[in-house]
């Protein structure tokens, strides 16, 4: 049978594989257990994960769950991290699926969570089964697919996204062609969406007297770089009051709070770098808690804007994804 994947993307065009080694040459790598490269940000130490904790995150029967049977001979399969957070799943992660079965209507789409502990615990709460990556797939080769397009949401190429090409490629006999499609920051061309997305998203509070501090994960490995050269490409583009931080690496919160304060600032704008408004977004970032982002930066003098949106509710996030499944699918011939 014939098997073809794009890994991922180098930063200048497609790299299209007929076998099965290797990814493309942009190889970063995160460190276990750190789902940075996803930008979903639910982590087992998330409150929501507590079953002792009367945490409410929205009415999860709205969410579609994408596991249903009856699938065709062509399925598109998206992958996340996942997120506990109900209403934020269906804003970020349910719509960039609507956005594919808009986009691609020959192809049925289902849902697969890396998370067995997001999985699990959505289970238990509210009584909603969504697979994991294996029952997705088994899934797949039990409805007969012929063509399988997995297109991951991670932000980008590191640990877990290869994980996912790894847990794809045991599958390797299970169908007649198979494709991954690269994840959200993959080539220059990808910056500038994602960079033009944000800044839209902020123009109206472009005052002189306001800066806006992205948030995201985060991780030690090399893969972390994608937050450098996002603020670089912020900064080349004019957008000055727009700086980038890390939960988990660099740069720190510190590090941007030192940044802010070298400006004539009143107010900051607090919005998260990732797909989804999961637990870094709601505690780390916008929590009162003595710790969080938003009690630093009132610590220090300034007025707080929240804006709880995962990239994954914004359609040019949503576009950008279907354009890395659509590539794919043309890899296929």
């Amino acid at each position: 049978m014939e098997w073809k994947r794009i890994g991922a993307l180098s930063l200048s065009a497609a790299l299209l594989l007929a076998a099965l080694a290797g990814c493309g040459s942009q190889q970063q790598q995160d460190a276990p257990d750190a789902p940075g490269q996803d930008a979903v940000d639910t982590l087992p130490d998330d409150p929501a994960l507590d079953p002792e904790e009367d945490y409410t995150t929205g009415d999860a029967s709205l969410d579609d769950t994408r596991n249903a049977d009856g699938i065709g001979e062509d399925e598109l399969l998206v992958v996340s991290f996942g997120t506990s957070y109900n209403d934020n799943r269906r804003l970020t992660i349910g719509a960039i699926e609507q956005h594919m079965e808009d986009a691609f209507p020959d192809y049925d789409v289902r849902r697969g969570f890396t998370s067995q502990i997001i999985i699990e615990h959505v289970k238990r709460r509210d009584g909603v089964s969504i697979d994991n990556v294996g029952e997705a797939l088994d899934r797949a080769v039990e409805n007969g697919v012929k063509r399988l397009v997995v297109q991951p949401t991670h932000l980008m190429n590191g640990l877990e996204y290869n994980d996912v090409v790894d847990e794809v490629a045991t599958y390797t006999d299970a169908f007649e062609q198979v494709v991954i499609g690269a994840p959200l920051l993959t080539s220059d061309e990808d910056f500038q969406i994602v960079m033009q997305a944000v800044t839209d998203e902020t123009a109206d509070y472009m005052d002189g007297k306001t800066a806006v501090v992205l948030m995201g994960h985060g991780t030690e490995a090399a893969s972390n770089s994608v937050y450098a050269k996002m603020q670089q490409v912020l900064h080349d583009a004019g957008h000055t009051d727009h700086y980038v931080g890390t939960v988990e690496a660099a740069p720190t919160l510190d590090d941007v709070l030192a940044m802010v304060q070298q400006g004539d600032y009143e107010r900051v704008v607090l919005r998260p770098l990732m797909i989804v408004a999961g637990d870094h977004a709601n505690n780390d970032m916008a929590s009162d808690e003595e710790d969080s982002w938003k009690s630093a930066f009132e610590g220090a003098g300034y007025e707080v804007v929240i804006e709880l949106r995962g990239l994954g509710e914004l359609p040019a996030i949503q576009q950008l994804f279907a354009q890395h499944a659509q590539a794919a699918i043309d890899s296929l011939g």
